[in-house]
């Protein structure tokens, strides 16, 4: 025992070990005050700013289509549109176009601004065979309105299907 180096407790009477208990040793303590990681505090972002995204999450919650009155979904990638009448009461989709789709852009060819036009006119052709007078919501998804979206909007607005 005297080659060790680890420091020996004696324990005579311990509550917890026992009348009868043994010595025992204690391993050295290392210092790791240099393992340790500084704290790091990292402030989240403007709290202000709100992403379109959860903005349109919670408005969407307010909103429900009615198989007279759907929601109108449109979304704008990139590159292209798509448009989608939604009736939230039966979970159907009563109207699906797009600008990829080959109705709206072989004849003649055109350009996708071209074809979003189409698109609107499209959906109005739909509603009036649906007897669809009203839209419920326009939801466009939190986007800003660019070219194709502002198209399709005039398409739309013509006949008075944007609501106010």
């Amino acid at each position: 025992m005297a080659l060790l180096k680890f420091p020996v407790i004696h324990l005579e009477k311990s509550v917890f070990f026992g009348p009868n208990s043994k010595p025992f040793m204690l391993p050295p303590r290392i210092d790791t005050g240099f393992l340790r990681k500084p704290l790091v505090i990292q402030a989240k972002g403007n709290t202000r700013i709100e992403s379109p995204k959860i903005r349109n999450r919670r408005r969407q919650r307010k909103f429900t289509g009615t198989p007279t009155s759907p929601r109108l979904s449109v979304f704008c990638s990139d590159k292209q549109l798509y448009a989608m009448l939604v009736d939230d009461q039966n979970k159907k989709c009563l109207f699906y176009g797009s600008t990829l789709q080959k109705s709206f852009r072989d004849n003649p060819p055109c350009t996708t601004i071209e074809a979003a036009r189409r698109v609107g006119e499209e959906l109005i052709k739909v509603c009036v065979d649906l007897d669809i007078y009203e839209i419920s919501t326009y939801d466009c998804n939190g986007f800003a309105r660019g070219e194709r979206i502002q198209a399709f909007e005039i398409a739309i607005a013509r006949h008075g299907f944007l609501p106010c």
